[in-house]
């Protein structure tokens, strides 16, 4: 049990915030191993774990986007931390809303090994191709309340296992003009909502059940994803200007490619 939780742990961590879909790689010791879900408490403790890694590295950004933000509601000044805020606010909607009225039907139908082999692929080759013809020129403080909705919707677009969250969002975000660190940046920040809400949402759930939680495997999940994720960030960011996105896409389409093989057999 435990080693199964800090190698899954490890998977959601180091995939969470790579352009390279947590859900595609997290399929594969199901199939390839026969491994049985961990269950919805050490889903919840996995992303809690990514959850504290982002808004740790980011505390200080984090820190001035919320009194900026507490200051316009009050009246204040507008600044550009607090209308990163609002867009941080106004992107989280759309993904909220589809959640809300679709998740039912894409966990139902959409969640299965060819889908996510496809959106691996094809989300890839998107990456590539936004990055190949992106201006890059702007901040992610200059996205204005069109450009975060826009990230907003690529966003909900996540939702589709295999797409990627951070993927399809720093697609979004080079189609705009950003550039790769600041696509990668408020795709970072956008996480923060989402995870919180999402991961609530499923602790909801938890509130009524009678099963026996797992603590060992939860303390080990949200321990080792919050590493493992506080690390992922800082390389990457550190390694995204020199290295750009192409070895992300090549990754993506081996692994689609691998996926596609596997379910083959």
């Amino acid at each position: 049990m435990e080693i199964h939780a800090i190698f899954l742990a490890l998977i959601q961590g180091f995939t969470e915030f790579l352009p390279v879909s947590s859900s595609a790689h997290l399929i594969l010791p199901s199939v390839l191993l026969d491994w049985q879900d961990q269950g919805m408490a050490f889903d919840v403790a996995v992303h809690l774990g990514s959850l504290l890694a982002v808004v740790y590295y980011f505390r200080v950004e984090v820190n001035a986007m919320a009194r900026a933000w507490f200051g316009s509601l009050r009246g204040g000044q507008r600044t550009a931390e607090s209308q990163l805020a609002w867009g941080i606010v106004l992107a989280t909607i759309p993904a909220c809303v589809v959640g809300l009225l679709f998740g039912d039907a894409i966990a139902l139908y959409l969640r299965s090994g060819w889908v996510i082999a496809a959106t691996t692929v094809v989300f890839g080759l998107l990456l590539w191709w936004a990055d190949k013809v992106a201006k890059q020129h702007r901040t992610e403080y200059e996205a204005g309340w069109r450009g975060a909705l826009f990230l907003g919707c690529a966003q909900a677009l996540a939702l589709v296992p295999g797409t990627s969250r951070s993927g399809i969002t720093m697609t979004a975000g080079l189609m705009l003009g950003f550039t790769r660190e600041a696509a990668a940046r408020y795709s970072f920040l956008m996480s923060i909502p989402i995870i919180f809400l999402a991961g609530s949402h499923q602790a909801g759930g938890l509130l009524g059940s009678a099963s026996v939680m797992p603590w060992s495997a939860i303390g080990i999940g949200t321990m080792v994803s919050f590493v493992s994720a506080l690390a992922c960030i800082k390389l990457f960011l550190a390694l995204l200007n020199r290295i750009g996105v192409l070895p992300f896409v090549i990754y993506r389409l081996v692994l689609g490619c691998v996926l596609v093989a596997v379910l083959s057999v």
